[in-house]
Order: structure tokens, then sequence, then C-alpha cells
């Protein structure tokens, strides 16, 4: 088997990498893929953004946001999470078998003294109950690929923050993401692996899993990427995971209303559809007062990207509160998006 570390924190171009290294790599023998992120949300192939993810939150501390080309639920990552992936031959995998291809990275952990770690439920590793990893698999060019999570010190607060299925009422036929109870594999290691930082992890759990002291003892297993490579890669991250079109434009058709009462407004109801992540059909009620017609303001926001910076940047051409007194541009956003 040969390991790759990817060299980048950007988990857009990370997808990207593993992309492109599915499609391309010699799997003669296995290959793994590790890599650490800055803060990200990754949805799953199948999934509605807006139904499980706090966007406000998202912009205020600057999380990424993209989609995987494989399905499962919505996954948190920051500098403390390390995730890993498998690219092998289709018939050396048999798709679903999660067990199989997590025993390398189980049997590491548990030399590192998570001796409880295990496969539980359909995907997922589990320690005392907690889900620590998260996996998906699927198959493409006579190859089987499987990534997971491995949550070594992530800041496990932020997780209901912004893994929130919005509770307003939004019908889609989108893969919803299911809550577990999680945690942490750091406290469950041996003394010894809980001062780590998060790459000194990856790259202990890389000498348990060929069982060697050190890199140097496996260096000819690493994986080098080519000039290449790094061109392809680069056009993946463009034209997919950096891609509005397919973060937002993948999202499954679905329509929702948002109400609200404010004093010296009244009431604002606004009901929206939305089709490849643009509305799709929009309509203003309510009790407000305004000297132009809101008819207008919803012909403005047709056909734009559900997104908080599309629509502010439609909106800019226009005055909110002349078409719905006392309401302010950033009111009408945080109604939308909020």
């Amino acid at each position: 088997m040969r390991y790759y570390i990817m060299e980048s924190s950007d988990i857009r171009w990370n997808l990207a990498t593993e992309e492109h290294l599915m499609n391309t790599a010699d799997v003669t023998e296995p290959l793994l893929l590790l890599y650490i992120q800055k803060p990200c949300v990754i949805i799953g192939r199948n999934q509605n953004a807006y139904e499980e993810i706090d966007f406000n939150y998202l912009r205020q501390h600057d999380i990424t946001l993209t989609r995987r080309i494989s399905g499962g639920g919505a996954v948190y990552d920051d500098l403390g999470n390390m995730s890993f992936s498998f690219v092998t031959k289709k018939d050396d995998t048999t798709f679903g078998d999660y067990r199989g291809v997590t025993t390398p990275i189980l049997h590491a952990l548990q030399s590192m003294g998570a001796k409880d770690a295990t496969v539980g439920g359909r995907n997922d590793l589990y320690i005392n109950g907690m889900k620590f990893s998260g996996n998906a698999m699927y198959t493409r060019h006579g190859r089987t690929y499987s990534h997971g999570t491995l949550m070594y010190d992530v800041d496990l607060s932020v997780l209901d923050k912004i893994l929130t299925v919005s509770k307003e009422k939004i019908e889609s036929k989108a893969t919803k993401s299911v809550r577990k109870s999680v945690t942490n594999v750091k406290p469950f290691l041996d003394e010894q692996y809980q001062q780590l930082t998060t790459p000194e992890f990856r790259d202990a759990l890389i000498c348990h899993i060929y069982d060697v002291d050190t890199l140097a003892a496996v260096q000819e297993k690493q994986f080098v990427l080519s000039e290449a490579d790094k061109v392809a890669i680069q056009q993946l991250f463009d034209e997919r995971y950096a891609n509005d079109e397919w973060v937002y434009g993948e999202a499954p058709k679905f329509e929702f209303n948002r109400r609200t009462r404010i004093p010296g407004v009244g009431i604002v109801d606004i009901h929206l559809s939305t089709e490849k992540g643009r509305i799709s059909a929009i309509q203003f009620f309510g009790d407000y007062f305004g000297t132009k017609d809101t008819t207008d303001l919803e012909k403005i926001l047709l056909g734009t990207v559900f997104k908080y910076e599309e629509l502010a940047a439609a909106l800019k051409q226009v005055t909110v509160s002349e078409y719905i007194l006392n309401f302010t541009n950033e009111d009408l956003l945080n109604l939308l998006v909020g």
C-alpha cells in the first residue's frame, strides 16, 4: 500500500485531489490518502445544503462549504480532524464493506490505545457507543473509493451550531443527515498520543499502519504528485468543488415559506421555490406598506442563486424599504437565508 499526505488545508483542493487520483493513479496496490483541513462543511452528493447548515454561522466563522461526489450525510471538519481515503481496484473491495476498508485504520488506533474502537452502524467507527469516524464509498472506472473522517481533536461545540437542520418548513427529497452521539478519539489513546498536534497524530497513525518507527522507514511508499497532476487537480477545483453551480446547483428542488412579524413593519411572509440552486418562484405576502410594488422585487430575485452573497449582490440595485417600509436589505437577507 502506498500513501499520500495532502499538502493543502483547503477541503476543495483535497477533494479534487482525491477525485483526480481515483481516476488516474496506479492502484496495482491500494493508495491511502490523508488530509487535514481548515474548518469546512462537506455535504453528500444527494443533500440539500439549506436543510443541513446554519448559513449565518457558516458566514460569520468563515467556514468553507463544498459538496462531495459520494453519498451520505453532512460532515464538519476542522484542523482537529484527520480525513483518510482508500483507492483500490474495484474487484479488491466489496462495495459497502466499510469494515474491510477501515481495518488498517482501526487496527492502528487499537495499537495506539483505543482498544474498544470498532465498526458500527452502517458505515461508522465507534468507541464506547460514540461515533468518531463517518465513511462513504463509491465506484468509478473500475475502482472503488472509500473516504472517512477521523475526529482526533475536533471542536465538538461547533457541530450543533452549524449542522442544524432548519426548523422552517422545507420540503425536498434530499438525503437528511442523522445526528449521532460523537466523540474525539484522542482521550481513548495511550497518553503518549494525547499531547500531539493533528499532523503529529497523522504521522504516528501512518507508522502504526505500516508497523514502523518512523516515516523515513516507508519513504519509498509515499506517492508524489506530478506537475500534470496538479494542473488537472486545479481544473477540478475550479469546475467542481469551488464552483457554486456544483455546491448549490446540485441541490434537489425544495420550497418553503418564511414569515415574521416586526414592530413598525408588520407581517412579511415569503413563499419561495428553488430548482438547481436558483430561485424558481418567489412571492411576498403580508400587511406591510411600501411605495413600490413587491412584484418588481420578486422579478429581481427570480433566477438568483440561493446563496447569501448572490442575493446580496442582486439586492444592491434596490432599496428594500421602498417595497416594504422600515424593512432593510439586510433584514430581507436574514429572513431569506438567516
